[in-house]
């Protein structure tokens, strides 16, 4: 069966990328304020966070599909194993070439950061592979919103200042705080979606364990946790700049209205595309706060 160059971007889901791209941004304002951004550990890290996030998606649509988590009821976009767009045995390899190159990776990084870095990043791609695979996956455990903010979040963000920085701060810690929190909510979205096909495939997501009403309240709380971290970071720099963030908040409260009512599959695919705009919107003007204090 010859797959299409397009069901493979599909297949990558561009809409999750922001979860990988904007912990680097933000981490790499923060080097640039401590005069200490680099170029080369940046790009690798981004490079990194982009081939984890692909894999994990990757093996996602593989596991999912084999575990009866996408079926034909399910509200969300179009899956490419489920579809039978892509063959399992061609998902499957590229989740090993994919998790290999972010090893690869993950390896030039170490003369910028040390051998601890090997751990992390081999952790990285274990916990990507686990996030549906395995004996234990961590999506179908209730863990995914764990996952994501450790992840993508302080690791992320934490490591991308510290190849470049040489160490670490609370101002990092709350900036890894809030953009990990925002990319939560990616998950967030997707879990409350599909509660339904989830339960048949005994996915037990906090949506599944706790309902609608519960990941609704989840989803304020992440962004209101982001945009307190930012208030909080805005006050220790006494920067007027790092308020600039706070854009967000018509377009956020929009969206935590939208999630406490019922709605249709596409709305929550368009509700996906707007809290990634959210998040890529956060980093950039955060990252410009940051440039500009």
């Amino acid at each position: 069966m010859k797959t299409s160059l397009y069901s493979w971007i599909l297949a990558v889901r561009p809409k999750t990328l922001p979860a990988a791209v904007c912990p680097v941004l933000v981490a790499s304002a923060l080097a640039f304020q401590a005069d200490s951004f680099q170029w080369v550990p940046a790009l690798l890290c981004l490079l990194f966070a982009l081939l984890i996030q692909i894999g994990t998606n990757f093996a996602n649509d593989y596991f999912d599909f084999i575990k009866g988590a996408d079926t034909e009821e399910r509200q969300g976009p179009k899956r490419m194993t489920a579809s039978g767009v892509i063959s399992l045995s061609k998902m499957k390899f590229m989740t090993a070439v994919i998790f290999f190159l972010a090893f690869i990776v993950g390896v030039g990084l170490l003369p910028f950061g040390g051998w601890w870095l090997l751990a992390v990043g081999i952790l990285s791609i274990f916990l990507g592979y686990g996030y549906t695979g395995g004996p234990f996956p961590l999506a179908y455990l209730g863990l995914g919103e764990i996952f994501v903010m450790i992840f993508f979040g302080w690791v992320a963000v934490g490591c991308t200042y510290m190849v470049q920085a040489g160490g670490i701060n609370y101002i990092v810690l709350l900036a890894a705080t809030a953009i990990g929190a925002l990319s939560t909510n990616l998950l967030v979205v997707n879990n409350h979606r599909d509660v339904e096909t989830d339960i048949k495939a005994n996915k037990r997501t906090l949506a599944v364990r706790f309902g609608r009403k519960f990941s609704a309240f989840e989803y304020r709380i992440w962004f209101g946790l982001a945009l307190l971290c930012t208030l909080i970071i805005a006050c220790i720099l006494k920067s007027f700049w790092m308020l600039l963030p706070f854009a967000v908040l018509p377009l956020g409260i929009k969206l935590c209205v939208m999630i406490g009512l019922p709605q249709t599959g596409a709305v929550y695919i368009r509700m996906l595309g707007k809290t990634a705009a959210v998040l890529v919107l956060y980093s950039l003007l955060m990252s410009i706060g940051l440039l500009l204090s």
